[in-house]
């Protein structure tokens, strides 16, 4: 109906023309005299010999005029169907030609993000054949088909199952208390891109998502936003989404990785037998058990992009993206694109970064070379390589950190003719957390791993010379070696306090928040950058991974409106190797007055053997504070005061302050942290601390 239409706007005029022309010569031959002869209408339909001629050429006009306007419009519609089907032509050769093509870059000029679910509905380049004359296509067909080279490039050749989500081994079942199942989690697992064998920090950024830069949208506003994606930022979302379970978490992390828990880099990891742990992540507790280093699985996340659209809510983890800038009145952040992001409520849980010698920083870029700082995963993967190529590796450092890489390293060198030295300016290992007498100890414990100790050892500096790195001490001594791991601490990061005008204690460092870990009526701190004022011990900084998962759950409680304070004591453990393992509490500082009780230890009194009770290898994770509500004495005889004996088998020392306990280390005696808890708790001054030692039933067998 359209054509006939357009044909006859076309024609009518043509014969109108014809006719008034025709009109206009039967005019001019009838006016001879100057007025129209009277014709006689019946010689206009009969034709007689008075004006026959006259009709003959008017019929002779109208007929060719009708002819011309025949053959146009033939002719038009014609034209008409050649530049449609040339049209139809040009358009299946684009998209083949564009199906046929391997992308060789991601495609960014599609400001959009195409969603998975839309991306598989797209049919195959050979199924969008042109359709025939008689199926026109659609009214707009160029905006479609000039989207569709760039939707079929952003298709993956060969989209991996969905049932593999991670390459990480994260099939496993989550390591902490069981977090309620999410609805939505499920189609976060189906990925369409295809994953290598080794954990690249592409694939792993968002997973469930396409790791083009280009194709992730990040939401413009959420509820709970989390900056930071390590333990505390985790423990909160799990906190949030028990509370609130239709919450909508959003976690900006600038590391690659999803949330992991960080002690296994320093412990199980080094014993793994596994030679591809440095790609699966996987590794063996004491008590044999096998786990992944990761909280959760990639399908425990949903896509960031879809966090807004999520019904149910749940928990987005942005990777690769760092925040420098905060906006506190604003309630927004900018991302390190220039991205901005508003929130409701937001947790800043961006922990610590290592601290570094000022000597080795000074030495240049052949000596910063061959250091490693240790903090991260991939800390972990370029020390394991390193120290399976060189010679010789020193350890700069006697504290936690420092203490268990050098018994990990050490066990290495049994295997190879790997030097292992372990330096620091103390007099042993952990001499500021430990008693002298228990730091000696600890001392002789490390070097029986193969570790060549030097104590009192302050570095005056760092040279290369012939690939080899030369220490020089300021009592003269020289050290040479191959590569240099400065475990000497970490410093919090405080880099967003400037521009959202939040305080930094001086004292302690670390964002000052209050007991209920607010720095603003709606942003709270929690982990290694939270110094928080504890109700019974006064303002502090920890930097452990329990005071992590517990800050971290009681800042997500109070974020959902608990208003609770931070009272609960988290504790902290260290172990070198499965044979020896302590777990402390409090305040514990060397320089205070100590008093420890010791007893023989038997085969269950090692990090192993608790692990195998507990059946789990993050031992805080595993304490409730319940069980010491009502702790029970042993009956058991205790022995007089062992202090300074040669074999500190399993015990307890108490870290006093006015004669009030505010610290307690358990050595080698596990899951009795809650008794330690209520201890510090109470504040009561103790006559006989042999009696108390006894509540921890260390001299049962």
């Amino acid at each position: 109906m359209l054509k006939c239409r357009n044909v006859w706007k076309k024609l009518a005029p043509l014969a109108r023309a014809s006719s008034t022309v025709c009109r206009q010569n039967v005019r001019r031959v009838g006016l001879p005299n100057g007025r129209i002869p009277r014709v006689p209408v019946a010689h206009m339909s009969t034709g007689p010999t008075g004006g026959g001629g006259e009709n003959h050429l008017y019929v002779l006009l109208v007929g060719a005029a009708c002819l011309g306007g025949g053959i146009y419009a033939y002719q038009t519609i014609k034209g008409d169907q050649q530049r449609y089907q040339d049209r139809i032509n040009e358009i299946s050769s684009r998209s083949q030609k564009a199906a046929t093509e391997e992308p060789t870059t991601p495609i960014q000029s599609e400001p959009p993000a195409v969603k998975a679910s839309e991306t598989e509905a797209v049919p195959e380049p050979e199924t969008q054949a042109a359709p025939s004359p008689e199926e026109p296509s659609p009214p707009v067909p160029d905006v479609e088909l000039a989207a569709a080279p760039s939707e079929t490039a952003e298709l993956p050749p060969e989209p991996s199952p969905p049932s593999e989500p991670s390459p990480a081994e994260l099939t496993e079942p989550p390591p902490a208390p069981v977090v309620e199942s999410e609805p939505t989690a499920a189609a976060a697992a189906e990925s369409p891109t295809a994953e290598p064998p080794e954990p690249q920090p592409e694939v792993v950024a968002v997973s469930g998502v396409d790791s083009t830069p280009a194709s992730l949208k990040v939401p413009s506003h959420t509820p709970y936003l989390l900056i930071g994606g390590g333990t505390a930022s985790f423990a909160a979302a799990r906190s949030i989404r028990a509370r609130d379970p239709g919450a909508k978490v959003l976690i900006v992390t600038d590391e690659p990785d999803l949330p992991y828990m960080r002690p296994p880099l320093s412990k199980e990891l080094w014993f793994s037998d596994d030679p591809s742990v440095t790609e699966t992540l996987r590794f063996k507790q004491w008590n044999g058990k096998e786990r992944s280093i990761y909280f959760q699985p990639a399908s425990f996340y949903i896509n960031p992009e879809e966090l807004d659209s999520a019904e149910n809510g749940g928990v987005a983890v942005l990777t690769g993206k760092k925040v420098v800038q905060m906006d506190v009145r604003g309630n927004k952040v900018k991302l390190d694109d220039e991205t901005e992001i508003s929130y409701d409520k937001c947790l800043i849980a961006t922990g610590g970064v290592p601290r570094n010698l000022q000597v080795i920083e000074r030495a240049g870029e052949e000596v910063t070379q061959k250091t490693t700082l240790f903090r991260k995963i991939e800390d972990f993967k370029s020390l394991d390589k390193v120290t399976r190529n060189i010679k010789s590796v020193t350890i700069i450092g006697g504290g936690f950190l420092g203490s268990e890489l050098a018994c990990a390293l050490g066990r290495r060198s049994h295997e190879s003719d790997l030097e292992v030295i372990q330096m620091y300016p103390e007099k042993g290992n952990m001499g500021k957390v430990l008693p002298e007498y228990l730091s000696n100890w600890t001392t002789e414990k490390v070097k029986r791993e193969g570790v060549k100790v030097i104590t009192e050892a302050l570095v005056k500096s760092v040279t290369c010379k012939d690939d080899k790195l030369e220490i020089q001490l300021k009592d003269g001594r020289l050290v040479k070696t191959d590569h240099i791991v400065a475990a000497v601490g970490l410093e919090p990061n405080v880099d967003l306090a400037k521009s959202a005008g939040l305080e930094v204690d001086s004292d302690f460092g670390g964002y000052r928040v209050n007991a209920e870990l607010q720095a603003r009526s709606n942003i709270w701190v929690a982990g290694d950058a939270a110094c928080f004022y504890d109700i019974r011990l006064g303002r502090r900084r920890v930097e452990h991974h329990d005071h992590a998962v517990v800050s971290g759950r009681l800042a997500g409680e109070n974020m959902t409106g608990a208003n609770k304070p931070y009272w609960h004591q988290s504790m902290f453990w260290s172990d070198l190797g499965p044979d020896v393992g302590y777990e402390a509490i409090g305040i514990v500082d060397s320089s205070l007055p100590t008093v420890g009780v010791f007893a023989k230890a038997t085969a269950k009194d090692t990090p192993k053997a608790a692990t195998e009770q507990s059946g789990t290898g993050i031992r805080s994770e595993s304490e409730t504070e319940d069980t010491a509500t009502s702790p029970v004495a042993s009956s058991t005889p205790a022995p007089a005061m062992e202090q300074h004996k040669d074999d500190y088998g399993k015990g307890v020392i108490f870290y006093l302050r006015d004669k009030v306990v505010v610290g307690i280390i358990l050595w080698n005696v596990f899951n009795r942290m809650p008794i330690a808890r209520k201890i510090i708790k109470d504040g009561e001054e103790h006559a006989d601390l042999n009696e108390v030692a006894k509540l921890f039933n260390i001299h049962e067998d």
